[in-house]
């Protein structure tokens, strides 16, 4: 994946602010509103109709919407620390071709919404988690961001080594893979029916602080993975639970891309709010001259300068960019981060004498 949003031989027509940022390695780019879940629900049986959007911030409002039987993802996300879960109602499904349009026309209709981290409700066919993965891609580069986080079923969940296979093929920087299901109660609930709570404790988390080593409310994980299973599939970039003896944790923030959440959603941020500061108050009122391209520069600083002082980026340079002239409407900038991690691993050196 490419954070680059423009291409210089072939510049975008239509007005806006097209970023471009630069990594040392490797340019990438991802984003969303943070704080909302996007969820295409498979049932209802309250007040809500088919093919209709529903924000929910609170799970009695669910109840009366959908029904008790029907909203366990929603709770889920919803105690994840989702500000808000945003409800697709879907329509009966009967047979593949209708799940394939039924989905298809769900995830179109989801583009013209914001949101933070798109789950399905519960389970989903392998055919429709690699559309979705292609999907947040093709929004990507439309400059619609966010994550997308999914499971397996009860049979993976046993086979690390399936859930990793899941991970290897996504392999994508704003797709989560959870492989471990989890016991609440009497009741087993497979990686993906749990995948609405990661969904949920991604987009509540704030970007300045890391997922990892988040407790999550459960009893149990429905397999408990050896540390060599741990090591694998954290080197694979599968999101594990793991009980540490007391309590059931986020092992790592990682996606199946290999990135840390926590730096993920830093560009996220940055991507979706300097984009939109540009729309509401730069974008056709500023004059393109010195001092129109000074208060543009100085506005992302300080923006950018908010998020150092929060522990979120640091080395900040933004400034015009030296290889391509501004003029006309066409403004180029140069912006230059580095994110801050967490801290994951602590090496000890202890001297007895």
């Amino acid at each position: 994946m490419s954070i680059t949003q423009w291409d210089p031989t072939a510049l975008p027509i239509r007005p806006g602010l097209y970023t471009n940022f630069v990594e040392a390695a490797i340019a990438q780019i991802t984003g969303g509103a943070r704080g909302v879940v996007a969820i295409p629900l498979k049932k209802h049986a309250g007040q809500a109709v088919a093919k209709k959007f529903y924000t929910i911030e609170r799970e009695g409002d669910a109840i009366i919407m959908f029904g008790q039987a029907n909203i366990q993802s929603v709770v889920f996300a919803l105690a994840g620390g989702a500000k808000e879960v945003l409800v697709y109602t879907m329509p009966t499904i009967d047979g593949a071709v209708t799940e394939e349009i039924a989905y298809t026309e769900a995830r179109e209709a989801f583009e013209a919404r914001p949101f933070n981290v798109f789950v399905y409700d519960g389970e989903i066919s392998a055919t429709q988690q690699d559309a979705t993965v292609v999907w947040r891609e093709r929004n990507e580069t439309e400059k619609k961001h966010f994550f997308f986080v999914t499971g397996g079923d009860a049979v993976a969940d046993q086979d690390p080594a399936t859930g990793n296979a899941r991970t290897t093929k996504f392999a994508d920087d704003a797709t989560v893979n959870l492989i471990t299901g989890v016991t609440i109660g009497d009741k087993d609930y497979t990686s993906a029916e749990y995948s609405a709570h990661i969904a949920g404790l991604i987009a509540g988390t704030p970007i300045n602080r890391s997922i990892t080593y988040a407790q999550v409310r459960v009893d149990d994980v429905t397999k408990r993975l050896r540390n060599s299973e741990i090591v694998t599939a954290l080197q694979t970039g599968s999101l594990v639970l793991v009980h540490d003896g007391e309590k059931v944790i986020v092992e790592q923030g990682i996606t199946t891309g290999k990135q840390k959440i926590r730096k993920v959603r830093a560009r996220q941020a940055i991507a979706t709010d300097v984009e939109k500061t540009a729309r509401d108050h730069y974008i056709g009122k500023l004059d393109n001259n010195e001092d129109g391209q000074m208060a543009l520069i100085n506005a992302i600083k300080a923006y950018l300068e908010t998020l150092e002082v929060n522990n979120v980026v640091t080395d900040i340079v933004v400034t015009l960019d030296p290889q391509r002239e501004s003029k006309g409407d066409q403004v180029f900038l140069f912006i230059s981060i580095t994110e801050i991690d967490s801290m994951e691993r602590i090496f000890l050196t202890i001297s007895t004498q």
